[in-house]
């Protein structure tokens, strides 16, 4: 062999240990020791600050699985629409952040279920204006957080229902987080608010008689999971590994009853879980 070959097949070799390297560390978790989280703790109850600390069910959650892998939590607190983003750019290992799972994420990263929700409407307690589903928001002010799985919806709704059948269309106005788009409801700048059904609960407990839950019955059901990079089977078997076992303890049944959530059953799954 002569020299320049003997040149060629280190670099061969080197550059194929390069690119396992590479692969190994992307499908890694970020801090031995811990799983980096990211959430938007604006989202009373599921996370949210007390006392500077990050708290809510998502938060004792990942508290619990955290616990069971043998980790720390670092919560890195983000704003909704940077979450997957930056999750993709492997600023965390998994974003746990109320996250609806839809077809159109789970082609782009991977989602774990944890959780069956929905939305609600909020409107303000004596208005004239009481909607009970989302066909009611034709020609009216609403408001919602950013980034959110309903808001597809709701665009659909209003060219397909309510142009189609010569309604006015809704007039949907974005908010940065959720206590925002409610402050907007109680200025009267938006004429409702859709939001998760266990953030509406959150709201209405919080601000006593000036707002109400004005649907009722659960809009939009579907699954809340946690999301991973696509690749990254080192955290997301992890992750699942300590979800199941986590499920089996007192604690979790406890976490559920405090918050009154609940877990997707397997019909739940086979219904609600889209496609990749």
């Amino acid at each position: 062999m002569t020299q320049r070959s003997v040149f060629k097949a280190i670099f061969r070799t080197v550059g194929v240990a390069a690119i396992a390297l590479t692969s190994l560390n992307a499908a890694a978790f970020q801090q031995p020791g811990k799983i980096t989280v990211g959430s938007d703790v604006t989202f009373f109850p599921y996370e949210y600050m007390e006392n500077n600390k990050p708290v809510g069910f998502d938060i004792e959650l990942v508290d619990g699985l955290a616990k069971v892998m043998g980790r720390k939590v670092e919560t890195i607190d983000t704003r909704f629409p940077n979450l997957i983003t930056g999750l993709q750019g492997n600023r965390f290992d998994i974003i746990n952040s109320s996250m609806y799972i839809t077809a159109e994420r789970v082609k782009v990263i991977d989602m774990i279920p944890y959780l069956k929700s929905g939305e609600s409407i909020l409107a303000l307690k004596g208005s004239d204006y009481q909607p009970k589903k989302p066909e009611d928001f034709c020609g009216h002010k609403v408001g919602s957080m950013g980034a959110t799985s309903w808001l597809q919806q709701l665009r659909k709704l209003s060219a397909d229902y309510c142009v189609k059948n010569g309604k006015k269309p809704i007039e949907i106005s974005e908010f940065q987080t959720d206590p925002q788009t409610t402050q907007a409801l109680l200025s009267h700048a938006v004429e409702a608010q859709i939001t998760d059904a266990a953030v509406a609960r959150g709201a209405v407990e919080k601000l006593g008689d000036r707002i109400v839950i004005s649907s009722d019955t659960l809009i939009y059901p579907v699954l809340n999971g946690f999301g991973v990079k696509k690749g990254n089977d080192e955290v997301k078997k992890a992750l699942v590994d300590a979800l199941n076992k986590f499920k089996t303890s007192p604690e979790y049944a406890a976490l559920l009853k405090k918050y009154k959530f609940e877990a997707p059953a397997e019909k739940d799954l086979q219904e609600l879980m889209p496609k990749p």
